[in-house]
């Protein structure tokens, strides 16, 4: 039986809207704005069709996107790369991989794997750095890459 939650069918259009596509995963929304809408999604770690997916955090917020997407047109990856302790970087993509592991539905299928954005070592994403970040996680790129951008007020939703 599934534990997990999905979202209701107003936040799949929304999210929909944002993505400029129906999401592949069952998902739920983790943070909104002040306003309601949603900012991050939590993705159930396989899509519908059983493909594993390593991003459980997703940014959707169309304005966080485009300014992390500026950032990282700006060599952003790297640099914020470097800001961070290597042992701290690695025990965040442990604990993402864990929380990830947790969300788990279907063991039958070959499983995600790697850190936050599914990457082993270092940094690959900062969108999906700055959505853990933003869920809670103990990120210090997703934190730097918030204080960069200028992250509105938020609320999070439950989260796993």
């Amino acid at each position: 039986m599934s534990t997990f939650r999905d979202a209701s069918s107003h936040d799949e259009e929304v999210v929909a809207g944002l993505l400029g596509r129906p999401v592949a995963a069952r998902f739920a929304v983790a943070v909104r704005r002040e306003n309601g809408s949603p900012v991050v999604i939590e993705n159930e770690p396989h899509l519908r069709d059983g493909t594993p997916l390593p991003t459980l955090f997703w940014l959707v917020d169309a304005d966080l996107h485009d300014a992390v997407s500026r950032l990282e047109g700006e060599s952003g990856v790297h640099r914020f790369e470097d800001l961070v302790d290597e042992e701290e970087l690695a025990a965040t993509h442990r604990a993402y991989a864990a929380l990830r592991e947790q969300a788990v539905v279907r063991h039958d299928l070959v499983q995600p794997s790697g850190g936050v954005g599914g990457t082993r070592v270092g940094v690959k994403c900062l969108h999906a750095h700055l959505a853990y970040h933003l869920v809670g996680g103990n990120d210090p790129v997703g934190a730097l890459v918030a204080e960069a951008v200028g992250v509105p007020p938020v609320v999070i939703c439950e989260v796993r």
